[in-house]
Order: C-alpha cells, then structure tokens, then sequence
C-alpha cells in the first residue's frame, strides 16, 4: 500500500526548491520586511545579494551597501552584484517608507519629495541599470513591494500616496515592455505591515488584523519562482484583514 505523504510537506518541499541556484538581489534588504523575505529566498534555495543604506551582519550571502536614490549608487550596486555573482535572476524591491499625516496645503516640498524619492525613484534607478543585464539573458523577476494606499487614497497621505500610485504604474509600464521578452514585473501591495516600527508607531491598534512580513515573503518567493513565469503586470492585494 502507498501512504501519501502529508500535503504540507509536499508544499514545504515544494518551497525548498522554488528558487534554486537563482541569484536575487533584495534591495531594502535590512529593513522590517527585509530580512524576512531574504531569509524565505535563502530557503527557498536562492542565492541572495542583501543591498540596503546601512547593512547589518548575517543578512543575505553576499551584501552591498548602497543608497538607491542616487542613480550612480545603483549603477555601481548592480554593478558590484554582477562582478561577484555573475548575473542577477532575480530583483525584489522593498525599499521604500512612510512619512506626511497632513492635508495637502500643510504638506511641506520636503516631505513631498522624500515620498518620491524613496517609493519611486529608488524603483526607476535601480531597475534601469538590471534591465539590460536580464534582457540581455532574456529571463529574469522584478517584483516591488507597493501599498493598497496606491489604489485606495487616503485624506492626508497625498505624497505617500501619490509615490506609490507612481509606483504601481512604472511597474505595470515595465511590465508591457518586457512581456515578450522573458522577464516578467509585478507588484505586491501589503495593507499595514506588523513590524516592530509600525506597532511602535500605532501601539493601539490591532496587530493581529495587520499582514505578516511571512506572509509577504511568501508571495514574493512564489512570484521569483518558474511557476509563476505566466504573470506579468499584476497588482496583488495582500492586506490581511487589515
């Protein structure tokens, strides 16, 4: 008689293997959502270039510190992953951050410009300088980390807002560039996050109801993976039951 194994170790098999001998570069790497998706992609039998402003030690198998919103900082990040490694399969983009609370004639220039700067330029010069090395191979995953507040606006919040409208909107304009080429661009759009920051930041709320970086990290994985080389372009919702 033959026992069928127990399904959820056919799925935790499954995941083991998922990205095996690809490389990835998770930018955004050192950050509350970062180091648990590195962690799932080294699981997952990736290779990972952990690149982040300030590095931390045991994140990722090899690390380049970098500062994304300067476009010469990107060129010389992937730069110095492709000098190590030898390609990059793979580019997950987490960088990003939260700041304003206010209406729109009390939001300073500063703020405004510090929304784009980190949610969408970060994305535009990190993926310009990986795109012709994954064209050139004609494979490869980008995969950015987004908000629902990029699809769902939010009174006060109009530069975070805005940033991440402009996010989702490069990624998707990405993603009819390449269609035909191999490589595929999504983007995940998390609800409020359960990290250490963000309860800190809103000790009354319900964290139980907020997405697990785990949760995230999944999906991010799945999308790296081959299974998922017929989506491309899309907006996913993952927001809990936040």
């Amino acid at each position: 008689m033959i026992v069928a194994e127990p399904e959820s170790k056919h799925q935790a098999r499954a995941h083991m293997k998922a990205l095996k001998n690809k490389i990835a570069m998770i930018t955004g790497a050192t950050g509350g959502l970062g180091e648990t998706v590195t962690t799932a992609f080294q699981d997952a039998g990736a290779t990972v270039a952990a690149v982040a402003r300030t590095i931390k030690p045991n994140v990722g198998d090899l690390t380049v510190a970098a500062d994304l919103s300067v476009p010469e900082e990107a060129q010389r990040a992937a730069e110095e992953i492709l000098q190590r490694v030898g390609r990059i399969d793979v580019l997950a983009h987490l960088v990003g951050g939260f700041s304003g609370g206010r209406p729109v004639p009390e939001t300073d220039y500063t703020t405004w410009r510090q929304m784009i700067s980190l949610n969408l330029d970060t994305a535009f010069n990190v993926m310009r300088v990986v795109l012709p090395h994954m064209l050139g191979r004609q494979t490869g995953r980008i995969i950015a980390i987004g908000s629902r507040t990029g699809v769902e606006p939010v009174a006060g919040l109009s530069a975070y807002g805005v940033s991440k409208a402009g996010l989702i909107a490069f990624i998707r304009t990405l993603a009819a560039e390449v269609k035909d080429s191999g490589i595929t661009a999504n983007i995940v759009l998390p609800s409020v996050i359960d990290t250490p920051a963000n309860r800190v930041a809103n000790p009354s709320a319900d964290f139980s109801r907020w997405v697990k970086p785990s949760a995230i990290a999944e999906v991010l994985v799945w999308l790296a993976s081959d299974n998922a080389a017929a989506i491309n372009g899309a907006v996913i919702p993952v927001y809990g039951r936040a």
